[in-house]
């Protein structure tokens, strides 16, 4: 069933350059965000603990979800293909930017200064333009074909990150052999600013109003802008069930923060001396790789999961299956455990961000898409921050410990029961709408 909708879908022209953008962009972002980390935490003379690592995280992921709102009302009044075209170009000129600073390696603050806002503006835009990317695609999928496009575009996108950190790490590990880092960070950062421009020209390939949204008068002042804002708040209410599912994406992305902070320390400060660079950073690649191969994976496995058990017993047996495997082999602090464990963990856990999408797409009119997925973006993001506070505040310096992993795995367990009692008088056919066994998403609230 899966491979006749994922072939479906392929001979769909509109969902192919929809795909190549998604592609683009994210690698373009994992070569950024390897250049960020070379520079801001793999220092020969810094050895980062906890607060570092989420100082880098609430620097690239919070703005944006606190100015989320704000924007959100862009996405259902402007061109969702001029949004495309004009973020990635704008952070393709932020790429070149940042490789200039680097070159020398930013010795002054001045420069230090302006390398951290063009990150935290190339990084905080990475999330508009996801946002943008998930509101447009029902303009190139049919309605039923939901849950299979929700599985691929989230994955595809991981994929493409991996794809471009595994590259931006090698050139990184091999050119800092013949030159200066900074110079090797330069190259990285070059290399996104190519991928940022193929970006645009796969958009370019979409005519002005081909994602979306509808033509609506555009006409408006700030009040009627914050209208909008508590407007798509308020929305939710309209729709239990969408709500139900932002606070369990929510929970797990915090203790999917705790988790990744935990295995950035374990790599760098446990696993490896202080001057151990290439070593921490091949570790950290190779357990990053198991984690996209586990996201590239749900896939498949979620539209199997969900067609044997329906959407929502198969949300509550992913946070059932990633507690199981938090505590084994997650807990083992060795080289091994940690990697089988990080694959299984994003198996499970883009899986269930695949649920989430499906139900909100299906759940959701098109004219409130935009302003809900970007509340949708700002718990994704703003809780992962959370989460990695919290790891700050609770983990040794060297990030891995037993107690530790034992303790996230009870809390999936906690989350797992309070969403399945919050849910149970909703029943399991409205979590179905949008999937294939669901059928076609029917009676979303009016607007």
């Amino acid at each position: 069933m899966f491979w006749q909708n994922l072939r479906h879908l392929w001979r769909r022209h509109d969902f192919r350059k929809i795909l190549g953008v998604r592609v683009a962009t994210q690698a373009a972002d994992g070569t950024l965000q390897v250049g960020m980390a070379s520079y801001v935490l793999l220092s020969p003379e810094q050895q980062p603990d906890a607060w570092s690592i989420a100082m880098v995280l609430a620097i690239t992921l919070l703005p944006f979800s606190i100015i989320g709102p704000f924007i959100s009302v862009v996405l259902d009044r402007w061109s969702r293909q001029r949004i495309l075209v004009y973020t990635d170009g704008l952070r393709c000129l932020i790429a070149i930017v940042l490789g200039i600073l680097v070159w020398d390696g930013a010795p002054d603050k001045p420069s230090h200064v302006a390398l951290l806002i063009g990150l935290l503006i190339a990084m905080s835009l990475n999330r508009f333009l996801l946002t943008a990317l998930v509101a447009g695609l029902e303009y190139t999928i049919d309605k039923r074909d939901y849950l299979t496009a929700s599985s691929i575009m989230p994955t595809i996108g991981p994929l493409g990150v991996m794809i471009g950190a595994v590259v931006a790490t090698a050139v990184r590990m091999i050119a800092g052999h013949y030159m200066p880092v900074h110079h090797a960070d330069t190259i990285i950062f070059c290399i996104s600013a190519v991928l940022f421009a193929i970006s645009v020209a796969l958009g370019l390939q979409f005519s002005r109003r081909e994602l979306g949204p509808p033509l609506v008068d555009r006409s408006q002042t700030m009040r009627t802008v914050a209208g909008d804002v508590v407007d798509g708040f308020r929305y939710l209410r309209k729709v239990p069930l969408v709500g139900h599912s932002l606070t369990l994406i929510g929970a797990q992305r915090a203790l999917f923060g705790v988790y990744s902070v935990a295995m950035i320390l374990g790599y760098r400060n446990r696993f490896h001396v202080q001057s151990d660079i290439n070593g921490a950073m091949a570790d950290m690649t190779v357990w990053a790789v198991a984690v996209g191969a586990g996201f590239v994976l749900s896939a498949a496995f979620m539209p199997l999961l969900v067609h044997g058990l329906g959407m929502r017993k198969a949300l509550i047996s992913l946070l059932v299956a990633t507690a199981v495997i938090q505590a084994f082999p997650g807990a083992i602090p060795n080289r091994w455990g940690p990697l089988v464990a990080g694959f299984f963990i994003g198996l499970f856990s883009q899986s269930l961000k695949a649920g989430a999408d499906t139900i909100c797409q299906a759940h959701i009119s098109d004219g409130y898409k935009g302003r809900v997925f970007i509340a949708y973006d700002m718990v994704y993001n703003a809780l992962f921050v959370g989460g990695s506070a919290l790891a700050a505040l609770v983990l040794p310096v060297h990030g891995l410990s037993g107690p530790h992993m034992i303790g996230l795995a009870l809390a999936y367990l906690v989350v797992a029961g309070i969403f399945a009692l919050a849910t149970r008088a909703q029943g399991d056919d409205v979590f179905n709408k949008g999937s294939a066994m669901g059928g076609l998403p029917t009676g979303s609230p009016q607007e």
